[in-house]
């Protein structure tokens, strides 16, 4: 590890050395795609239609589409995580979530952070997080349902903005702005894999841009990815040998197409439009069934296949009017939601082989749908005055949503008896249907006081027909002393509305031999067992930062936050025996008299504990101009952040909701800091890329699997997953004008996290702990990447 660090450091340092000698007698333009995007005008966490990522009140990080296709990835969420500090994702989900690309702003969870498409609110999944992790009970957004081709840049807002755009926006939001392109075309194909020698990906991706008679575009994209399972297990010890492939990516085959439009129909009304539609199929290994489980099936035992398959659409559609005097309105609406379908193959039920002497080996498992209907009305106006130093941007709107949620039962002998093995499907006692109307209406002032002196006022007020109404507010100001250094600051208030899936999802199996799951908060079952009905989670951040510019073309950044979380939703309790048997009982559902009460336990959803973020981001980059216009952009960014956990909230039976490792999931299992360096050189033909990536320690709260404290609920082992580096690369080569050759690897030195004690390891295969979101457990991945122009 050391000799690899020095080498990346050497590497950038003496590069460092030699662009800065360079420099001066460097005096014509930079080459490359992508020069300083901080200049770039943006639209996110401001109404001022003139703010660039530089002179933000807030901050606010701009990566180009450019630089998201540098990484060698071919989905939006890796590519995120490698280039900006803040953002987290978890190499693997346990259960049906596996399934779902997600990502994190400053190790809070992933329904904490707002993502928007072209500043529109976008859907979350219908798949519910049921597994125990830090992302348990999220129905984030799959974000990899959107072309990485269509996407032109990404502006993520690095703090809290629910008096801006409403509830979610509690970390910060992600906006990714679509390209508007008139004329021309890329394609681009990545291929790669892991250094075990599985995980093939393959991603093919094209985009167009048509001009519309002079007075519109039409950019439409596509994406093909598909990947292979990748495997990082030890050997099953009920047979020595690597037989249970549970750990590790599933295979996922996933076709994506979205276009964004624009029209002027006259000088002063604009039409505009933008889709997705992604449909992936995955399938995912469960735990290995050895032969004794079903000898006349599968004489050689087998490993069950969860698959799944998803169709994920958005549409929008809106108009632009330019009113006497100014006024400008924006009217539209978003219709998206996503369908999903949940079987399970290579798998046997053993009731149905018991009980008829055979069985089927796929199943149809549950089903998940939703959707949001988002209509929006907003009204602004630069209003000029003698009092000011700058117009006063006044803003004003409106917004309905409809939000649904359904669940759909399995096909019957998915929940005939004990179900289908690894995953029993969904019985009728599990089937919701959800609606609710969310109103609300906000308002926006900003302006200069004093040339060197801005501030934004920012309020909203929601209503839920659900979970009541909420006033957020913001604060925001800047100070410029002059062209070299600046402060800037916030106070705000946020919350998080409980998500319709949260509040209404159920997933009990009842067996012949128990029954467990978790149940409705609201149901008969769960009241009883002291559940009470969910609540907003609500936030208070503040923020300030300091930003310098010591150079020409050299800006350093530090901005320092924290975040008070009041009544987090987490999976709470954990009730089992008599009581739980009860609870069901009053709610109809029937335990037969031959089941040892300990094998019945049921939780649910709760507004489980408050958390304390403090922490901070600090951002540097340098673009350093070279003779025969060549370029190098340098960077350096660091994330550091700590949660702390106070005052656990009990169910009204005085029963404390989360245990030793719940805390653990919203505090610890989070990078402490996550550093990026590194630079970006640009030549006459080559180019090159290198940066190093380094995760801060991160610590589990392991169950034990083996021995006397085996699947204790009280007793775990506190387990550091120590800090590990990462080294990322690519080499560019300029084969044509519109020919772009490169070969990459990310973690090129094939880095992995620490390995948990065997006494943790479930049946010796599961060598780490995938739920933490620190570097991964896939290591080494090598690619090839080709880009046509046209």
């Amino acid at each position: 590890m050391s000799r690899r660090l020095l080498f990346s450091g050497s590497v950038i340092v003496s590069g460092f050395l030699v662009s800065n000698l360079a420099a001066a007698s460097a005096a014509t333009p930079s080459n490359g795609p992508q020069a300083d995007t901080s200049e770039q005008v943006i639209v996110t966490g401001t109404r001022d239609p003139h703010a660039t990522a530089r002179s933000s009140i807030s901050p606010v990080t701009v990566i180009s589409g450019a630089q998201l296709r540098s990484t060698g990835q071919a989905d939006i969420r890796d590519a995120l995580t490698q280039l900006a500090p803040s953002i987290t994702r978890p190499d693997m989900a346990g259960g049906n979530a596996n399934l779902v690309d997600a990502i994190s702003l400053r190790s809070l969870t992933a329904d904490q952070t707002l993502v928007l498409v072209n500043g529109k609110r976008r859907h979350g999944t219908a798949i519910i997080a049921d597994y125990e992790g830090p992302q348990t009970g999220t129905t984030p957004v799959d974000i990899d349902m959107i072309p990485t081709a269509s996407v032109d840049h990404v502006e993520i807002l690095q703090d809290g903005a629910a008096a801006l755009y409403g509830s979610d926006a509690i970390a910060g939001v992600v906006n990714i702005i679509l390209k508007k392109n008139t004329h021309g075309g890329t394609v681009q194909a990545i291929n790669g894999g892991y250094e075990a020698g599985d995980g093939f990906t393959t991603g093919e991706t094209a985009t167009y841009g048509f001009d519309l008679g002079g007075r519109g575009y039409f950019d439409l994209s596509a994406e093909v990815k598909h990947q292979d399972h990748t495997i990082r297990v030890g050997p099953d010890n009920r047979v020595n040998a690597k037989l249970n492939p549970f750990v590790g990516n599933p295979q996922s085959t996933r076709e994506t197409i979205g276009y964004n439009a624009g029209y002027d129909i006259t000088d002063v009304l604009q039409a505009y439009s933008f889709a997705t539609y992604g449909h992936r199929n995955g399938e995912a290994f469960q735990n290995y069934r050895t032969p004794t489980t079903a000898p006349s099936v599968y004489p050689n035992g087998f490993v069950p296949q969860i698959a799944l398959s998803s169709n994920d659409f958005s549409f929008t559609g809106g108009l632009h009017y330019q009113l006497p005097q100014d006024w400008m309105v924006d009217l539209s609406t978003t219709y998206g939601g996503e369908y999903d379908s949940i079987n399970i193959f290579d798998t046997i039920n053993t009731s149905l082989l018991s009980d008829y002497g055979n069985t089927q080996t796929r199943f149809h498992n549950m089903s998940f749908d939703d959707t949001e209907w988002t209509t929006d009305l907003g009204v602004r106006k630069a209003f000029q005055n003698t009092i000011f130093a700058s117009p006063i941007n006044f803003a004003i709107g409106a917004q309905y949503r409809y939000d649904t949620y359904d669940v759909g039962a399995g096909e019957p002998n998915a929940y005939y008896g004990n179900g289908p093995e690894a995953e029993d499907g969904l019985s009728p006692i599990s089937i919701s249907h959800a609606g609710r109307d969310v109103t609300a209406g906000y308002i926006d002032l900003s302006t200069h006081i004093v040339p060197k002196l801005q501030i934004d006022l920012a309020g909203r007020f929601e209503h839920y027909t659900d979970a009541g109404d909420t006033e957020t507010g913001k604060v925001s100001a800047r100070y410029d002393f002059n062209k070299f250094i600046a402060l800037r600051g916030a106070v705000s208030n946020g919350f998080r509305a409980p998500s319709l899936a949260e509040e209404h999802y159920t997933s009990l199996g009842v067996l012949p031999t128990g029954a467990q799951g978790i149940l409705a908060v609201d149901s008969i079952a769960a009241r009883l067992l002291g559940a009470q009905s969910l609540k907003p989670e609500r936030s208070t951040n503040f923020s300030v930062g300091v930003l310098i510019n010591p150079l020409p073309r050299m800006h350093f950044a530090v901005d320092a936050y924290q975040i008070n979380i009041r009544d987090r939703i987490a999976l709470g309790g954990n009730y089992n025996g008599e009581a739980a048997i009860s609870a069901l009982a009053a709610q109809g559902i029937s335990i037969s008299n031959s089941v040892i009460p300990a094998d019945v336990s049921a939780q649910y959803f709760a507004n489980a504990a408050s958390t304390h973020t403090h922490g901070a981001d600090i951002t540097w980059t340098y673009e350093t101009l070279l003779p025969n216009q060549n370029r190098i952009d340098w960077d350096a960014e660091l994330n550091m952040n700590e949660t702390k956990v106070f005052n656990v909230a009990a169910d009204k039976n005085g029963n404390a909701l989360l245990n030793k490792q719940g805390i653990g999931y919203l505090s610890t299992y989070f990078p402490k800091n996550k550093l990026i360096v590194g630079g970006h050189w640009f030549g006459q033909k080559f180019d090159f890329a290198l940066h190093e990536v380094r995760y801060g320690s991160a610590l589990s709260q392991l169950q034990y699997t083996s021995g006397a404290n085996a699947y204790s609920n009280t007793n775990f082992l506190a387990f550091q997953n120590t800090p590990q580096w990462v080294t990322n690369l690519q080499l560019g080569y300029q084969a044509t004008k519109r020919l772009h050759l490169a070969i990459g690897a990310n973690n090129v030195f094939d880095a992995y996290q620490r390995k948990i004690p065997p006494a943790n390891q479930y049946l010796g295969v599961y060598q780490y702990d995938y739920t933490v979101e620190q570097v991964g457990i896939n290591g080494g991945f090598y690619y090839l990447q080709a880009n046509f122009n046209f």
